[in-house]
Formats: structure tokens, sequence, C-alpha cells
């Protein structure tokens, strides 16, 4: 495992209590600790790969299936489990707007 480093400023983006992932504002590596702020409060996360700037990242676990929320709004669903600090991206998520067979939760 990589040593842990904390980067300092804010350096990602989760702007609704729903959001499940994290948008990086700048390029991270492996075991670098992200913070951000949700619900007034702070939560730390450390990174399991690299992962760069403008991608997401896990801040809960994420479930096969389970939709991937984004800004308060769902991007898609997840194809297998996401834990913590993986990367959120096309391998690991499906989109599932505009297709009748994938309805949305209410």
């Amino acid at each position: 495992m990589a040593e842990q480093t904390y980067v300092a400023g804010i350096t990602s983006i989760v702007m609704d209590e729903k959001d499940n992932v994290a948008t990086l504002l700048k390029d991270f590596k492996q075991g670098e600790m992200l913070t951000y702020t949700k619900k007034d409060q702070t939560y730390q996360v450390i990174l399991n790969q690299d992962i760069n700037f403008g991608h997401k990242v896990a801040i809960t676990d994420i479930q096969p299936h389970e939709e991937v929320v984004k800004y308060g709004e769902v991007i898609g669903a997840a194809t297998v489990e996401i834990p913590v600090g993986d990367h959120v991206h096309i391998h690991n998520i499906e989109g599932i707007r505009g297709r009748g067979d994938k309805k949305r939760k209410e």
C-alpha cells in the first residue's frame, strides 16, 4: 500500500447530500487523502488508485446496480462493487438514462 499523504485546499466537489462520488479538481496519486465537506461535516478518503483531474472517486461503498449520484443527479449505475476511494468511470459504471429496461428508482 502506498504511503498516505494529505492534500491541502479545495481539491474536489461534492454538491449534494445524495452524492456518492466526489469530482476531483486536481490529479491525485494512490494513497493521497482527499478531504471533502458534505452536510457541513468534513470527511476524508484515501485514494486506492491514481485518479486524474475531472474524474470521480467513490465516497461511499457503491454496490452493483446501485445508482451513481454526482451533483445530486443519477449519472449511471455501478456494474461492480466500487469501494470507497476507488476511481469511478466507464470501467465500473454504465449509463441508464433513456433505457426503458433500467428504470430510475423513485
